[in-house]
């Protein structure tokens, strides 16, 4: 049975169900029953279920009626011969303005579904683009509409194709289940996130839901156990508090895992508490009665109430040893921030009757989204540079830093002081000569991390390096700090960017030790540019980075020499799945949960079989474990054939590094490969000479051209360092 319109004039908090409201919400149910009469969905339902679900979303987060009127509506002007005069005459402006800002973002997305396959991952950016674009644009609301339209949408997704599930699943996780996150709505980004994930990587999801369902009896009584001691601690010191289980989010605990490299049974917020209090000094009372009552777990403690998320986000969060020996996660906080937490931005409609205040910092990201989008949409109109920016410069987690004055930065995890002058100003960015990181100098390439204060340190003349564009630098990772560098390297001499892009042609065939013309490199550009000329215009500018060329060259390289090269596909959900986090393959399974025995402590190259348990997956010992060789006839039908993982193929390539002769010279170099989990396999040195040069060879275990050049190129920002190049 679907959602009834009484069940959304139920919905309506008492602030806003009075008859004026309840009368417009039942207009337009009436016109929306008019508009899609003899209308049906693929899954043969009449038509009319999918705005009654869409409005009854809206109404469960409580906005007001107009929107709930829109959301009944939303598709009318699409689908029916209904024109906006006449919805504007029976409901007024406001919602006729809701109605057609969702109706256009409807039309962006209907005009991909019937495009050629062949071209369609381009199309869908295209699509997305225009999407954002006009999200920006529109009346807030109008996401809120979107989002809940792709909610129920993503609900009944099991009644399109293959391919449009696919597509849809997609776009959700790369745009609506972030834009939900940006938003602060928690409920609606989970749910989309774990819809989208379903049809992404079925089989990942089905394993994690029955690890989550054989745990669910034990997990409730559990939980059960756990709310009664900890009620009765506060209850001992007069704090009266709301104590519930906390709701299962199956792609965040595998996005956990993915992140941590740790196994199901490591992620500590599959069981957890919410504790919900009525002041913030209350949080840190029960976090302080929490921690005496269990064992907090090293390095588990966030406070967000200090340090908010970026999407408003407040609350305590600390992992406990229970008293039954297992981790427990435990989330505390005010009501105020419960109410953002589940409904972010909603939340003012939602609880505005009851005078809880706007989270400004959650208005203002609503703003900086805005700004972002129309941003790049000035600065590029490739669709493709326009996703990934977005991805980098919209929907990656942020980090906060400071200026001297105070002054709050947001910026994308990452960013750099470099991004930091940018985002300040355009000419800051452009006499940026260096940087104080609490009160520290650092280099300009230094990852920001929220709360450092930053000190930008001007030069008097000069404008931007070109190093600043070279990806394997990593001095810049925003969009809008890499655009004002290239603007300003377009504003100068042809001869001069010509000039500079064949010293970077120079630079990396001296690298790489490849022997090729200019020519030749800019023939593999030929789809792009005319002329050589017209390339090393581009590439001095900026318009082409150096690991495009790199890119480029590889792939020339694989097919001149019958090198066959997988095509990853874009990686929306991370490959199937990290569920063997040991790095361990269990012969004629997929990805099946793991761990090692303590019993044997098996490592790497050592002989290794598994025994099938009870509810915990495979438990992988040694062959010669005693536990194994003295088990039981009737258990050893549990063993069961597994092997080391297969590690990444990698090549060995001779380099040379040319530098003055310096005490840590070789520590820094080493420093370099660590960081990268490069491998060296050997290592010598040559002769000094008069002038205290030092050559150094190495061979290097990498993975592909492109690693080794990004290698190279930090090898070559140490100091004293010369050159570092391929050795013949």
């Amino acid at each position: 049975m679907g959602v009834q319109l009484k069940e959304i004039l139920e919905e309506l908090p008492r602030g806003v169900a009075s008859i004026e409201a309840r009368d417009l919400i039942q207009r337009a149910y009436a016109m929306a029953e008019r508009a899609h009469a003899g209308q049906f969905r693929k899954s043969d339902e009449p038509y009319l279920i999918h705005p009654l679900n869409v409005a009854h979303i809206l109404a469960e987060l409580a906005f007001e009626p107009a929107v709930i009127a829109a959301g009944l509506l939303h598709d009318v002007l699409e689908d029916s011969d209904i024109t906006r005069e006449e919805i504007e005459a029976e409901f007024g402006h406001e919602v006729l303005v809701l109605v057609e800002g969702v109706t256009n973002l409807e039309r962006v997305e209907k005009r991909v579904q019937d495009d050629d396959t062949q071209v369609r991952n381009l199309q869908d950016m295209e699509s997305l683009r225009k999407l954002l674009i006009a999200m920006a644009n529109d009346d807030l609301r109008v996401i809120f509409i979107k989002l809940a339209d792709r909610l129920h949408n993503m609900r009944t997704l099991e009644f399109l194709s293959a391919r449009s599930q696919i597509r849809m699943a997609r776009e959700t996780l790369q745009i609506f289940a972030p834009l939900a996150n940006r938003l602060g709505i928690w409920v609606w980004k989970a749910e989309l996130e774990d819809l989208a994930f379903r049809y992404l990587n079925p089989k990942t999801y089905e394993q994690m839901a029955d690890l989550l369902a054989t745990r669910n009896e034990l997990r409730q009584d559990r939980v059960k156990a756990h709310v009664e001691a900890l009620r009765g601690a506060l209850h001992e010191a007069g704090i009266a508090a709301e104590i519930k289980g906390r709701p299962k989010h199956i792609y965040s605990i595998y996005h956990k895992m993915r992140r941590k490299n740790v196994p199901f049974s490591r992620i500590y917020d599959v069981e957890g508490l919410r504790v919900v209090v009525d002041s913030e000094p209350q949080c840190y009372q029960v976090l302080g009665i929490a921690h005496r009552l269990w064992k907090p777990v090293p390095g588990e403690f966030d406070d967000y109430i200090a340090h908010p998320k970026p999407n408003g986000y407040q609350s305590l969060h600390t992992a406990v040893i229970g008293q039954d020996g297992a981790s427990l996660e435990i989330q505390i906080r005010t009501h105020e921030m419960d109410y953002f937490a589940e409904y972010g931005y909603a939340a003012h409609w939602r609880y505005k009757e009851r005078g809880v205040r706007t989270n400004p910092q959650l208005v203002e990201q609503i703003s900086a989204i805005r700004e972002s989008v129309q941003e790049l949409t000035h600065e590029t109109r490739d669709a493709r540079t326009f996703m990934d920016s977005m991805r980098v410069d919209v929907f990656q987690d942020r980090v906060f830093a400071f200026t001297p004055k105070g002054k709050v930065i947001d910026l994308p995890t990452g960013a750099t002081p470099l991004d930091f002058a940018y985002y300040l100003h355009t000419e800051v960015g452009h006499a940026c000569r260096g940087a104080r990181v609490n009160g520290r100098w650092t280099n300009l390439d230094y990852p920001l991390h929220t709360g450092d204060q930053v000190e930008i340190i001007l030069g008097r003349k000069g404008g931007p390096s070109r190093d600043w564009l070279n990806e394997d630098l990593g001095y810049v990772t925003t969009t809008r700090a890499r655009q004002k560098i290239r603007q300003w390297f377009r504003r100068q001499g042809r001869e001069e960017n010509i000039a500079r892009g064949q010293e970077t042609v120079d630079r990396i065939l001296k690298r790489l030790s490849l022997s090729m013309s200019t020519t030749e490199i800019a023939e593999l550009f030929k789809r792009r540019f005319n002329t050589a000329e017209e390339f090393l215009a581009a590439l001095g500018m900026g318009d082409i980075s150096s690991d495009a060329v790199v890119n480029r060259l590889d792939q020339y390289i694989r097919e001149r020499d019958g090198v066959e090269e997988a095509v990853p596909e874009e990686e929306v959900v991370p490959r199937a799945p990290e569920i063997e986090t040991t790095g361990i393959h269990i012969l004629g399974t997929g990805g099946v949960l793991t761990h090692l025995a303590q019993c044997c402590n098996p490592l790497p190259g050592e002989e290794i079989i598994g025994y099938i348990t009870r509810g915990r997956g495979v438990t992988i010992h040694r062959r010669d474990c005693a536990n194994i060789l003295s088990m039981p006839q009737e258990d050893q039908d549990r063993l069961i054939e597994v092997t080391w993982g297969e590690e990444q193929h990698t090549f060995g390539v001779q380099i040379t590094v040319t530098a003055y002769d310096r005490s840590g010279l070789i520590h820094d170099i080493s420093g370099i490969l660590a960081d990268r989990q490069i491998n060296m396999s050997s290592l010598s040195t040559g002769k000094r000479d008069r002038y205290n040069i030092l050559p150094v060879y190495m061979t290097l275990e990498v993975p592909d051209l492109k690693t080794l050049t990004r290698v190279l190129a930090k090898i070559e920002q140490i100091p004293n360092v010369i050159e570092a190049r391929r050795t013949v």
